[in-house]
């Protein structure tokens, strides 16, 4: 008798498939409401940016090439008359010279200021805390009211700095520190020195603490000084920091105007004048904004050249 072998069951055999599972397609991704979204989420800056930037943007560029007085008047085009104007005006070269030679002392002095004051606040001990607050405490105060305080403490009348030294007998008279060009373009640097250079020092700092410490302690095992290790090692790893607070410092100089505004006026003479300050006097003294509105423009293409070129030369740095 002849037992026959158990038949594999229908679902096992092969080509005996009675329903073949097929496989799900997964749903299509919703693209179009992932768009939505983002542009939900862009929305609000894009109106920002708009509203107040590139509207007035195109308004000043516009205003910079018609006869558009502050008060009602005639608003004819007179394409290159502005432009011409502000060029020949006889403050422009002088002021342009002037916001260069400020916008050199004052980088130089207070990126140099702030960087030794982050090497000084850099290692964690006693006190360090404590000085980081008060060298960044002056950032707290307005540039405006910096300035109005520093107008009282130069006052050569009621200001205990100008009258101290006639006090003291340094001096015959009280000192003015505004009276002449030098006087007041040294006072000025002194004042924004000692409001900015917390601010930067704190951007030095961050750079400063994320260089790694086994770096500084392998060069001192090396037998590196610390002149070597600062040239070699802190400077080079400092490099981005340094490059923010350049161009921030760059940028914030050339746009120079409340301090003088305050400060001097302009004075005296006239030779305090910067190019932020011209801008004022021609739109709200001399009631021209086609001739302000062609200075704005000339100082923007400036300020972009400027980071132009400035990025370049990081980056060439930075490749080399």
């Amino acid at each position: 008798m002849q037992v026959k072998a158990a038949e594999p069951p229908a679902a096992a055999r092969p080509g005996r498939l009675r329903h073949r599972v097929r496989p799900q397609r997964a749903a299509p991704p919703r693209r179009w409401s992932r768009k939505v979204q983002g542009l939900g989420y862009a929305a609000p800056t894009a109106v920002f940016v708009t509203v107040l930037f590139l509207w007035p943007l195109l308004l000043v560029g516009r205003m910079s090439l018609s006869d558009w007085p502050l008060l009602a008047g005639d608003q004819g085009g007179n394409a290159p008359e502005n432009y011409t104007d502000a060029v020949d005006g006889t403050l422009f070269w002088p002021a342009v010279r002037f916001t260069l030679l400020y916008t050199a002392i004052v980088t130089v002095a207070l990126l140099g200021l702030a960087l030794l004051l982050a090497l000084l606040v850099q290692e964690s001990r006693p006190g360090a805390g404590f000085f980081r607050t008060v060298y960044f405490l002056p950032g707290a105060l307005g540039l405006a009211s910096a300035s109005l305080l520093f107008w009282g403490l130069y006052s050569p009348t009621t200001g205990p700095l100008g009258r101290t030294p006639a006090r003291l007998g340094l001096a015959d008279e009280p000192v003015s520190f505004l009276g002449t060009p030098t006087s007041a373009l040294l006072s000025t640097v002194f004042l924004v020195v000692w409001k900015f250079a917390g601010f930067y020092m704190l951007i030095l700092l961050v750079g400063l603490q994320r260089i790694p410490h086994e770096v500084y302690e392998a060069a001192r095992t090396d037998g590196a000084s610390r002149a070597q290790i600062f040239r070699r090692i802190t400077l080079p790893l400092l490099r981005p920091s340094l490059a923010l607070s350049l161009l921030l410092c760059v940028t914030g100089s050339l746009l120079a105007f409340d301090q003088f505004f305050v400060l001097t006026k302009g004075g005296p003479d006239n030779s305090t004048v910067t190019v932020v300050q011209l801008i004022y006097r021609e739109a709200f003294q001399r009631l021209d904004l086609g001739t302000a509105a062609a200075l704005s423009i000339l100082v923007l293409g400036a300020l972009l050249l400027l980071n132009v070129l400035q990025f370049r030369g990081l980056r060439r740095a930075d490749e080399s």
